[in-house]
């Protein structure tokens, strides 16, 4: 959901309002740089990246964490940050960290050390709970030399931190380390090693030692076992946490922990994790603040305890981490069009204190808007600051936008969706200018709105009624724009009907005049342009629209498929795996049906799903789409490429031997 998305290189979202009230394009500005953009000559970033700077009015909730860890005093405090992917989760940790330094202490030492962890970043490359233990220390140890005070203490709790480490690393067995001995077979040298390490004296050179001589320890043959040991891991871990809590007592600092991105991560990280936090747990002057999506926690939560169904004792594991329960403020559209006012103001050509000036101002109306206040162009207008034309025009496009990207459920007033949006707008502007193609952005902006956010089967209708016209217009649209033209009511047809398509038809500028042969050309990555000779016939067309709408009943319309030219086929499966590409779980989505309908009609259309399958990433591919696809031919090169992944979990192949012993895998 971790920075991990690729988002895409662009130009800025530049439409002006034309004399007819429709949106035109605009020239671009100077080469600037911003917190949510950068601009390098006509391209456009926009960034999706976490911030300090408001833009989704979530200070006041910033403040009243950081209020709760000061009202503390250096008491516990554990705080979950929850809400979905992209609705602003590690903006919300940025603003915490910001809130809370602004109650140090001007003058002396500061009271409060950030510790900022990302787990996500340490997936296949450490285990993520002795990443933490030792970003901790080390961060303790930094603190305590700067300060000149509570060193000794520091460096004992990195000492056992690191011993941890070791014992992970020459993988003691269970039973030894309940009765706080050596196992059989290690050499004096490694067990005077543990002995240091259970009195915190390890040190990197140590552990490097360690490496080379567990490799060899098995060879040793013979036991040095001490019954009386004063050693075992519960004393161990006591004394862990002890030395934690002296160094920061010594040290003079409450320990703040901001833990990110967890939701990224594979349940097995995650619950790593998670237990290094419960070792820190209720000690004093520590606070933890963690941001993760609620149904990522329980996931990983059921991945790690097997068998667990349970939701409740589910839940009740990460409520026992979390004291406080904080959600992300959900945005409607008087927030969603702030945001996207606040972020075409931040690409502007406007100066930093201008800018800084309207985002205050643009925060402080949205804490009123509970009084009806609204954040609106004429407001923004109003604020003293004289606004250049083009960013004037781009405050009408927000006006426009931002009822939609609210209500809808594909978008829903997520902020990195909405930023995606305008990726999307910028590579396809870009593309349409290097390759000459000439489309105008207002067309462009209200095209992408229809292909984001309503049904598939309408999208497919649009494209279809594009593509059979000689002129590439939609004049199915006609009557209905002017009926919207004129506030008049219309009525919809299937698969037109919807309150989405309703405000969309309504939304300037009306498209049924317009060839959009050049549009659907630069978005061909979700419905290839269809030229004059590969249209589909009429038949084809509603095949393809009943795929669409119901791909579950794909079976029922296989007399039909059968009898399209093989040149239909191959369009109608590009068509359907334009939409699969936007599945990110394929355990057995409804878009397979309709897949694996047309593909077993062709063989060279299956080879084409099947290659279509290996390409997906395997951290999505899910136990249920084996049995799925096991009886067709095409399906064993998916299997094998499947058990030869590092990426496609265990669950998967353990489900494809499963039909391999019971023969259910064709041949």
């Amino acid at each position: 959901m971790c920075r991990a998305d690729n988002e895409a290189w662009g130009r800025a979202f530049r439409l002006r309002k034309g004399p007819h009230g429709n949106l035109s394009s605009m020239k671009s500005g100077s080469g600037r740089r911003s917190e949510q953009g950068e601009r390098k000559g006509d391209l456009i970033m926009w960034l999706d990246n976490e911030t300090d700077r408001d833009f989704l009015n979530f200070e006041g909730v910033a403040d009243t964490i950081a209020e709760v860890i000061v009202s503390a005093g250096g008491r516990p405090v554990s705080i979950g940050v929850s809400g979905a992917w992209g609705v602003g989760k590690s903006s919300m940790i940025k603003l915490t960290r910001t809130a809370l330094t602004k109650h140090q202490p001007v003058d002396g030492p500061k009271k409060y050390l950030f510790v900022d962890f990302n787990a996500w970043l340490y997936q296949g490359y450490d285990d993520a709970r002795a990443a933490l233990l030792e970003v901790i220390a080390n961060k303790l140890e930094a603190e305590a030399t700067k300060r000149e005070t509570g060193l000794d203490k520091a460096r004992e709790f990195l000492g056992r931190v690191k011993w941890f480490r070791l014992a992970k690393l020459i993988a003691l067995p269970a039973a030894s380390m309940a009765l706080g001995i050596p196992p059989i077979g290690l050499p004096g040298e490694i067990t005077n090693l543990i002995k240091d390490g259970m009195a915190g004296k390890v040190d990197g050179e140590d552990l490097e030692k360690a490496g080379t001589l567990a490799s060899s320890a098995a060879a040793a043959g013979r036991a040095l076992l001490n019954p009386k040991a004063e050693y075992s891991p519960p004393k161990e871990i006591q004394a862990l946490r002890d030395s934690f809590e002296e160094a920061l007592n010594e040290i003079g600092v409450t320990l703040v922990v901001l833990i990110d991105d967890l939701d990224r991560c594979m349940p097995g990280t995650t619950i790593s994790t998670l237990e290094a936090i419960r070792l820190f747990l209720f000690l004093k002057n520590t606070a933890f603040v963690i941001a993760a999506d609620d149904n990522m926690i329980k996931h990983a939560v059921k991945q790690h305890f097997q068998g667990l169904d349970d939701d409740e004792l589910v839940t009740n594991y990460f409520d026992k981490l979390v004291q406080i329960p904080i959600r992300v403020p959900a945005l409607g559209t008087q927030e969603v069009r702030a945001y996207l006012m606040m972020l075409f103001i931040d690409n502007s050509e406007l100066d930093a204190a201008d800018k800084d000036h309207l985002r205050a101002a643009i925060a402080g109306r949205l804490r009123e808007s509970w009084k009806g206040k609204r954040v609106d162009r004429a407001f923004i207008s109003g604020c003293g600051i004289e606004l250049p034309p083009a960013l004037l025009a781009r405050l009408d496009t927000a006006e426009r936008l931002a009822p939609l990207m609210a209500s809808s459920d594909r978008i829903a007033g997520n902020p990195r969706l909405v930023k995606r949006f305008l990726n999307a707008l910028s590579i396809r502007m870009t593309i349409s200018k290097a390759q000459g193609v000439g489309v105008d952005e207002a067309v462009l902006v209200k095209l992408l709105l229809f292909e984001r956010l309503a049904s598939p089967a309408a999208y497919a209708a649009l494209t279809t009624a594009v593509n059979t016209d000689p002129e590439g217009k939609p004049r199915v649209l006609a009557a209905w724009e002017e009926s919207a033209a004129k506030d008049a009511d219309f009525q919809l047809e299937k698969p037109w009907d919807g309150e989405f398509i309703r405000e969309w038809i309504a939304l300037p500028p009306a498209l049924a005049n317009h060839d959009l042969r050049g549009a659907l050309y630069v978005g061909r990555e979700q419905a290839p342009l269809i030229t004059a000779a590969d249209r589909l016939s009429s038949e084809a067309a509603g095949l393809l629209s009943a795929l669409l709408e119901s791909p579950q009943e794909a079976h029922a319309l296989a007399d039909r498929l059968v009898e399209l030219p093989r040149a239909e086929l191959s369009i109608i499966m590009d068509r359907l795996l334009a939409q699969a590409r936007q599945e990110q779980h394929w355990g057995a989505p409804p878009i397979l049906d309709a897949c694996i309908g047309v593909a077993a009609i062709d063989t060279s259309l299956g080879n084409g799903l099947a290659g279509f399958l290996i390409e997906r990433p395997g951290q999505q591919i899910q136990a249920a789409i084996v049995p799925k696809i096991a009886s067709h031919t095409w399906a064993s090169d998916v299997f094998k490429h499947w058990k030869g992944s590092s990426d496609v979990e265990n669950p998967v192949k353990r489900a494809i031997e499963s039909q391999v012993k019971s023969g259910n895998i064709a041949k």
